[in-house]
């Protein structure tokens, strides 16, 4: 009958029952019990009865351990065992070696057997419980997993990462590439978004046979199980995708494993099968197992969400090489029986005189050190807490213990030395472990934690409060420093001083150019929600530009950084979950802006192109007119006309625009210049120009200009010699539009010098204009048939004679 110990209310109670359910276990283990029950009825003896024994003039032993003591008293614990912090780094600078207690992995109840393997090197090394009995024989290894299963949840592990094959129908292919091809678009069919790697095996027959490994949940959180209803999912999708309608194919699932260690080694195998022949869903090549490795554990490993269940912890304390290997066995013995009283827990000593494990192997590590197996839940129900204070307890109880027996051992803080970080065991990879085993980074940010920490650069927490400690630490050096008459002593706290001051310095240069502007306090949930704002800020955003968007990203890995500082060991996978939703959050927002930013310059292109047709396509259009013009009229025709239209034209886009507001010039000097360049147009058109009039018909003030020229050609010459040309009659009524009114106005010296002066100009734009028609009229060979250009000569100097003529009658008229 299994008892839960938790239901007691009586302390007593609990130990008594405690120890008859170990009683009922059998007579193999009787013995044990009852000294342990001796033990601790003396324990709890000294502990109810030090005030008797005190005015009884009794002794109060050394030191005490109390089995019913709660193991989660942190500040009476932390008490006992902290010491000051002069004293604790006088003794590092000393020679005193730091305290390391690490966590190194969790496990559920159904992987206690693999971690007491490796414990006890497959049952070749001893083990020794909670009660100091020692287990050497496999059997009683494997009992223990019965002994501890009524403190197990016993949470099923998520399936992450499933191995697969496919049979592909006879297919032909004209290469390898049309090959992969062929059987990609047959997975993607099937997995859809996963992620995947596979190889290929041409059968005798033509059929392909396809193994690999693919990533069990989707992007959009659909989990496959990995077994034959999975296969069925899947193959249900192939069949009604256009893939199916090419070549037939059948899938099945034959395993699955969680986390990226079983990826990797899947797919590591998968490797060696094929002599490197495996390519992923993208279509690279995976040669080697180091790009099979780099794949699950640098690509995949944000895809799997990989969870499991925490009934047991594998904890491992570690002292410098040389260290007593029997002492440093009884420290980590009596840290184990203080810090862990009411759990279940087994312990074996490495060390490399002893370990049967090769070097090369991963065994025979230069230091000393102890595995411990864990369970979470204790026998009253209480499970172990892991938050960074909780593991400062840890390291400075098992200091207290290894200088109990005789080991120079402190606790000791990274703070207190301008320490990096240290990574953890999901960061790197080992990849030799001769001597010092050597790791590499799963990524570039763990691959600079790992170079920081190895390299022991200088590193300093951001935290207010960190800083404050940081702060106090320099007080204590320099205390040490002045105060001690040891040479070494005092060099070794110079040199921890010069390395904090210069990390404080270096971090106030930082934040006093930080443009981030955000509490972000110490605490899980107050970081947790400022990330919320943050990833959130996204969905107010539209469409945004790339430096808007870098700028959110940019705020968004500045919380998650600081958020993962902040959280204890076992909300470690609750972080992970949270940051890779907020890194898909953001990524989508990458692709977003990336779509504007395709789509603004694809518009721009397009609108650059079609406006670039358009002037070819109206330059091609002008000089298809032209060729044809010239091909029908002859060049030199074409040229007189389009000299003369050109005038035309510029002065009638200059009235458009006068009248659009455009421009504030008189709007009567473009009128007059467009009728002396339609006048102008109608006389090379009369001489014969047979371009000009084919454009007539086009324009209806060329073509009124033409049919008045013609007129005037066909009048008698006596009144051609008396009545002014077309032209004159323009020019003069041009120049003074309001005859009456000018009649009506007194004589002044003033006007008769305008008049003077319009006369001269009028001479004058003559003159160019008949120069111009003598060169057009040479050019154009044909359009001198009716009219050579010689004859304006005796005609211009007549229309002078009668213009000065009528002025100085109309001066004599006023006279009069």
């Amino acid at each position: 009958m299994e008892i839960f110990f938790g239901a007691f209310t009586s302390e007593w109670e609990q130990r008594r029952a405690a120890l008859l359910h170990e009683l009922s276990l059998g007579p193999k283990r009787r013995s044990s019990a009852e000294d342990e029950m001796k033990r601790r009825l003396k324990a709890m003896a000294e502990l109810g009865g030090g005030g008797g024994a005190g005015s009884g003039g009794g002794s109060q032993p050394k030191m005490r351990r109390t089995a019913a003591k709660p193991i989660f008293a942190a500040e009476t614990r932390a008490a006992d065992a902290s010491r000051p912090i002069e004293a604790r780094l006088a003794a590092v600078a000393q020679g005193s070696q730091p305290a390391v207690v690490k966590m190194a992995s969790y496990g559920a109840g159904a992987r206690v057997g693999a971690m007491l393997n490796y414990v006890s090197r497959g049952g070749e090394l001893a083990v020794e419980n909670e009660n100091g009995e020692r287990i050497s024989s496999r059997e009683d290894l494997a009992r223990l997993r019965g002994d501890w299963n009524h403190l197990f949840q016993n949470r099923v592990e998520s399936r992450d990462i499933g191995s697969f094959t496919v049979e592909i129908a006879t297919a032909a292919v004209s290469s390898d590439e049309a090959m992969h091809e062929l059987v990609r678009n047959s997975l993607t069919s099937a997995f859809g978004d996963r992620r995947y790697a596979y190889a290929v095996t041409r059968q005798a027959d033509g059929a392909l046979a396809v193994q690999g490994a693919v990533v069990l949940r989707s992007g959009q959180g659909e989990r496959l199980t990995g077994d034959d209803k999975a296969a069925s999912i899947i193959q249900a999708r192939h069949d009604a995708s256009a893939a199916a309608q090419d070549v037939a194919a059948r899938f099945s699932f034959h395993g699955y494993g969680n986390g990226v260690e079983y990826g990797a080694s899947n797919l590591r195998s998968l490797v060696e099968r094929h002599d490197g022949n495996v390519r992923d869903d993208r279509g690279q090549v995976i040669g080697d197992e180091k790009l099979a490795g780099d794949l699950v554990q640098k690509e995949w490993r944000g895809d799997l969400h990989s969870r499991k269940g925490r009934d047991v912890m594998h904890l491992i304390m570690s002292a410098r090489a040389g260290t007593n290997v029997e002492a440093f066995e009884n420290a980590a013995r009596d840290f184990l029986a203080e810090q862990f009283a009411g759990h279940r827990y087994v312990f074996a000593m490495h060390d490399p005189a002893n370990d049967p494990k090769e070097e090369g192997d991963g065994g025979k590590r230069p230091h000393v050190h102890a595995h411990a197996i864990i369970t979470m839940r204790s026998e009253s129900g209480d499970r172990i807490e892991t938050t960074p204070q909780v593991f400062r307890e840890w390291r400075a109880t098992m200091a207290q213990m290894a200088r109990a027996h005789g080991i120079a051992m402190e606790m000791t803080d990274r703070r207190e030395f301008a320490s990096p970080p240290a990574f953890t065991r999901n960061q790197v990879r080992p990849v030799s472990r001769e001597g010092r085993t050597e790791h590499v980074g799963t990524s570039e940010a763990a691959q600079g934690r790992y170079d920081a920490k190895r390299g022991e650069r200088r590193s300093l927490a951001k935290a207010e409060r960190s800083q404050e400690y940081a702060i106090k630490a320099t007080q204590s050096w320099q205390k040490i420093a002045l105060a001690s008459g040891d040479r070494r002593v005092v060099a070794y706290a110079e040199q921890q001083l010069d390395r904090l001051t210069a990390s404080l310095s270096a971090g106030q240069a930082e934040a006093s150019v930080n443009v981030v502007q955000a509490d972000f306090g110490s605490k899980f949930r107050a970081n947790l929600v400022t990330l919320q704002k943050f990833v959130l800020e996204g969905q107010e955003m539209r469409e945004t530009t790339r430096a808007e968007f870098e700028a959110y990203e940019k705020k968004v890995e500045t919380a998650l950084f600081r958020l993962e500082r902040s959280v204890g060991q076992d909300e470690r996978d609750d972080f992970d979950e949270v940051a890779s939703v907020a890194r898909e959050h953001v990524n989508g927002r990458r692709e977003l802006m990336e779509l504007y930013e395709m789509k603004g310059q694809a518009q721009a292109e397009q609108g650059t192109a079609t406006e670039r047709n358009e002037s070819r396509e109206r330059r091609d259009d002008a000089n298809e007119q032209w060729d044809a013009a010239v091909a029908k009229h002859g060049e030199a025709v074409v040229e007189a006309a389009n000299d003369i239209l050109v005038d035309i034209e510029t002065s009638r886009e200059g009235l458009d625009r006068i009248e659009a507001g455009e421009l504030s010039n008189d709007p009567r000097v473009l009128r007059a210049d467009i009728e002396r360049g339609l006048v102008r147009a109608a006389e090379l058109a009369v001489q014969g120009n047979t371009y000009m009039r084919e454009l007539a018909e086009k324009d209806p003030e060329l073509k009124r200009a033409i049919v008045a020229a013609e007129q005037t050609q066909e009048r008698p010459a006596e009144e051609q010699g008396k009545t002014p040309a077309n032209v004159d009659a323009v020019t003069e009524q041009q120049r003074d539009p309001r005859p009456e009114e000018a009649e009506r106005r007194p004589d002044e010296p003033t006007e008769q010098a305008h008049e003077l002066a319009s006369t001269v100009d009028a001479t004058n734009r003559l003159q160019d204009k008949v120069a111009r028609d003598k060169e057009a009229a040479q050019r154009g060979g044909e359009t001198t048939r009716t009219d050579p250009a010689q004859q304006h000569i005796p005609r211009l100097e007549e229309l002078e004679r009668e213009e000065l003529e009528r002025r100085e009658r109309d001066r004599d008229d006023r006279d009069r």
